[in-house]
């Protein structure tokens, strides 16, 4: 079966969000890396989706910005699929779902940052359409929120919750080895 990895906004603009902190991408940059390199020795073709928003004084994710563009230390790799995205979902108006498609992805992998935002609505919405997913939690990212109320949510919670929705429901939630494995095997 053909796979594909999907790198979900990697880039730069989150560096500039005030939830960000030193260090805060440490471990999953381990996890995305090993994950793309493994990809790609493997043959496994590898897309990047970045997040864009309209051009605003300050905002990380315009383009003008700057900062829209992959990690500082994301493993470098040729991106057999590019594009920009302006929704939550990695497959609403970028061509990726066309380009799957024609190319007979069968199963995405999705990884990237945030754990809840764009990784879950993507990977819900590949699931929707048909695709096979497998969602790599050691390769998303998300960071502490507030609660309506105010309420402290961890990183963790948020992505405890995240794979207990999607897992068996609209996802295989599993390991880097895990994805690469089930990427090599074709089944």
């Amino acid at each position: 079966m053909q796979s594909c990895l999907i790198v979900i906004d990697a880039q730069e603009s989150f560096r500039h969000r005030p939830y960000y902190h030193a260090g805060a991408m440490d471990a999953y940059l381990v996890h995305q890396n090993a994950l793309i390199e493994g990809c790609v020795q493997r043959g496994v073709p590898v897309a990047r989706v970045l997040h864009v928003e309209p051009d605003a004084p300050a905002n990380p994710f315009a383009l003008a910005s700057g900062h829209v563009r992959p990690l500082d230390a994301l493993a470098a790799f040729t991106p057999a699929f590019e594009a920009h995205k302006s929704r939550h979902s990695a497959l609403v108006g970028t061509g990726l779902d066309v380009w799957l498609i024609r190319e007979g992805v069968r199963r995405v992998i999705i990884s990237g940052i945030r754990t809840e935002q764009c990784c879950e609505t993507t990977a819900r919405h590949a699931s929707d359409l048909g695709w096979e997913v497998d969602y790599v939690a050691d390769a998303t990212l998300t960071f502490d929120m507030l609660q309506p109320d105010g309420t402290p949510l961890s990183a963790a919670d948020i992505t405890a919750r995240t794979v207990t929705v999607l897992h068996e429901r609209f996802a295989t939630v599993c390991t880097v080895q895990q994805a690469l494995a089930r990427a090599g095997s074709g089944s």
